[in-house]
C-alpha cells in the first residue's frame, strides 16, 4: 500500500512538472507578444505586482510574489528538518553498530567495502558534472537573475571563502571544531566551508560514545534517536505532499524568469546522472565481481534481475529488502549470516546511488548560480556525500533535505534545490536501483572473501 502510494505521489509530482514547463515555455514564446490590458495592471499593483505591458512581464512578477513564496513553504519544510535529521541519523547509525572493538573481520570488510563503493560513485559524479557541466547551459545574464532572486545569505559564505588560501591545519579544525557548535549550526560561526561539519562531527561522537553504554541505556538511546529520525521522516511527508502543487510552481518560476537554457541544461543533467548511475552499477561492480568472485557480471545481474525491477518500480531500499534477502540465499547461495548482516546494513549505509546523486545536485546548482567550487571544496564534498548518504532514510525523497544541508554547507542558495525537484522522482528510481544493486554485489564480494579467510584459516 505504501509503494502505491508513492507512485501515486510520483507520478503527480511528474505531472505538475510536465504542466510547469508546459505552462512556462508557451508563456516564454507567447508573453512578449500578448499585452496587458491597463484594468488588470492597475488590479495587480494592489497586490504587489508591479506595471507590466506584456504577459511575459507580468507572470515574472506573479511568480515573485505568488509563486515563490508558495513553493518556498515546501521548501522551509525540508529545510527544518536538515539539522535533528543529520543529528539523528547519523547518531543512530554509529550507535546501531554494538562495540567498535567487536565488529570482527565480516563487519570491517563490510565497511571498507561500503566507503570504497560510496567513493567511487561520487568520484564518478563528479567527474561526469565537470564534464559535461550542465549547469553551465545558462547564459551569464540568466545566472545573474537567479543569484539576484535566489542568493541572499549565502553570497556571504561565497565571500568568506574567497579570501581562502587553502586548507591548513588550523581551518580544518575551525571547520570540524568551532569554539560554538550551536552558533556554527544556527549559522552564526565564523567556520568558512560548512556550518553542517561540526554537526556531522558531532553526531559521529555522540554514537561512538553511545556504544560504549549498558545494552539497556544503550536500547533508550538508540530508541530516542530513532524516534526523532520518525519525526523528522514524518515532516518530509507532510512536505511532500505540497510537492504536486509547489514543483509546477517553483518551475514555471524559473523558466519564466530564466529562459529555455533551464530545460536544456535539466535534460543534460537527467541524462548525465542516469548514465554515470548506469555505469557504477554495471560497470564497477563488474570489475568487483571480475576481481573477488567467480560470478561473471552477466550471469550475476540476471540472477538479480527481480530485486533490481523492485528496487526500481518502489524508489525504497528498505521495500526491497525481503526480495532481496531472498535472492541472495537461494540464487546467489551467500552465506545467510553474512546476507543477514551486510544487507541490512546496507539498506542504511550503502548508499552508492544517492551519494553520487548528492554530489550531482551540488555541483549543478553551483553551476548553475555561477559557484565555483575548487577541487579541495569537490573533494570535501564527496566525503560530505558519503557521510550524509549514510543519514538518508531508506524512502522516496528521503534525500532532499541532506542535499539542502549540503548545499548550505557551500555556500550555494538552498533554494535551488527547487530546479532539480521536478526530476528528482525518476532519479530517485534510479538511485535505488544502483543502491540496491551495490548492497547484493558487496555482500557478495564480503562473502567470498569471508570463505576464503575462513578456509586459509581452516587449512
Amino acid at each position: 500500500m505504501a509503494g502505491s502510494t508513492s507512485d501515486q505521489l510520483g507520478n503527480r509530482i511528474l505531472r505538475g512538472l510536465v504542466v510547469g514547463i508546459l505552462l512556462g515555455v508557451v508563456t516564454l514564446l507567447l508573453g512578449p507578444l500578448v499585452p496587458v490590458p491597463e484594468f488588470l495592471s492597475g488590479l495587480l499593483r494592489h497586490v504587489g505586482i508591479a506595471t507590466s505591458a506584456t504577459l511575459l512581464e507580468l507572470m515574472r512578477g506573479v511568480s515573485t510574489v505568488l509563486l515563490d513564496p508558495f513553493g518556498r513553504i515546501f521548501l522551509r519544510l525540508l529545510f527544518f528538518v536538515v539539522v535533528p535529521l543529520v543529528f539523528a541519523s547519523l547518531a543512530t547509525g554509529v550507535v546501531q553498530l554494538g562495540r567498535p572493538d567487536k565488529l570482527g573481520p565480516l563487519a570491517g570488510r563490510t565497511f571498507f567495502f561500503f566507503f570504497l563503493n560510496m567513493a567511487i560513485g561520487v568520484g564518478l559524479g563528479l567527474i561526469m558534472m565537470n564534464t559535461l557541466q550542465p549547469g553551465a547551459h545558462i547564459d551569464a545574464d540568466t545566472k545573474a537573475r537567479l543569484m539576484a532572486e535566489y542568493g541572499g545569505a549565502a553570497q556571504k559564505h561565497v565571500l568568506a571563502q574567497q579570501g581562502q588560501s587553502g586548507l591548513s591545519f588550523a581551518t580544518i579544525v575551525e571547520m570540524f571544531m568551532p569554539a560554538n557548535l550551536l552558533g556554527a549550526v544556527v549559522g552564526q560561526s565564523t567556520a568558512r566551508i560548512g556550518d553542517v561539519l561540526p554537526l556531522i562531527l558531532f553526531a559521529i561522537l555522540v554514537g561512538i560514545v553511545g556504544t560504549s553504554f549498558a545494552p539497556e541505556k544503550r536500547a533508550r538511546l538508540q530508541a530516542g534517536l530513532a524516534l526523532v529520525t520518525e519525526l523528522m521522516t514524518g515532516i518530509v511527508h507532510l512536505a511532500l505532499r505540497l510537492a504536486p502543487y509547489a514543483v509546477p510552481c517553483l518551475i514555471y518560476s524559473v523558466i519564466v524568469k530564466s529562459g529555455l537554457d533551464i530545460i536544456l541544461a535539466l535534460g543534460l543533467f537527467v541524462a548525465g546522472c542516469a548514465g554515470v548511475m548506469a555505469l557504477h552499477l554495471f560497470g564497477t561492480m563488474s570489475v568487483w565481481l571480475r576481481l573477488w568472485t567467480p560470478w561473471s557480471p552477466r550471469a550475476f545481474f540476471v540472477a538479480i534481475k527481480d530485486v533490481l525491477v523492485t528496487a526500481f518500480s518502489t524508489s525504497s531500499s528498505n521495500a526491497t529488502l525481503p526480495t532481496a534477502l531472498q535472492n541472495a540465499t537461494e540464487k546467489l547461495r551467500l552465506t545467510p549470516s553474512t546476507a543477514g548482516f551486510v544487507l541490512p546494513l546496507g539498506t542504511t549505509m550503502n548508499m552508492s546511488g544517492t551519494a553520487l546523486y548528492e554530489g550531482c545536485v551540488v555541483l549543478f546548482v553551483a553551476q548553475v548560480f555561477g559557484v565555483d567550487l575548487t577541487l579541495g571544496q569537490q573533494v570535501t564534498l564527496l566525503l560530505l556525500s558519503v557521510l550524509s548518504a549514510v543519514a538518508v532514510a531508506g524512502i522516496p525523497g528521503g534525500s532532499l533535505p541532506l542535499i539542502a544541508g549540503l548545499l548550505i554547507t557551500f555556500g550555494i542558495p538552498p533554494e535551488g534545490i527547487g530546479i532539480i525537484l521536478g526530476t528528482d522522482r525518476i532519479l530517485d528510481m534510479c538511485r535505488t536501483t544502483t543502491n540496491v544493486g551495490c548492497d547484493v554485489t558487496t555482500a557478495l564480494v564480503v562473502d567470498e572473501l569471508t570463505k576464503k579467510a575462513e578456509a586459509r584459516r581452516g587449512g
